[in-house]
């Protein structure tokens, strides 16, 4: 078993970089929702709630990068294939928002991936 420690600290970061972008997401939905029934605009307030469900599922893909990320020691080729489902997950669920998360994510999961053991 090789050292994959790049891996594992590129997608923790990742993950935590994505989680916290999702707790901005949700922020700011939260923000439109309130300004949306202050204002009385439906509009306003059902993009916002769709925008917190964006984000809730951005944090459920940002847990699931960083188990990957856990993983990726023990068993690299799932824990880079769920380190590349969290990473392009969380860029259709928040877009700019989780575009570093993406990138960390991405290279992390591709060498989990490709990343051949060293042999003997």
């Amino acid at each position: 078993m090789g050292s994959r420690t790049a891996e594992f600290v590129m997608g923790l970061i990742g993950g935590i970089f994505g989680f916290l972008a999702a707790i901005v997401a949700i922020a700011l939905g939260g923000l439109a929702t309130s300004l949306g029934e202050a204002f009385e605009s439906d509009e306003a307030s059902s993009s916002g709630s769709f925008f917190i469900a964006l984000g809730v599922s951005a944090i459920i893909f940002s847990i699931i990068g960083i188990a990957g990320a856990a993983l990726v020691k023990g068993k690299p080729k799932l824990g880079g294939t769920l380190m590349i489902v969290s990473a392009i997950g969380g860029l259709i669920s928040i877009s700019l928002f989780y575009s570093l998360s993406f990138i960390l994510l991405l290279i992390a999961g591709l060498m989990g991936v490709l990343k051949k053991e060293a042999t003997k």
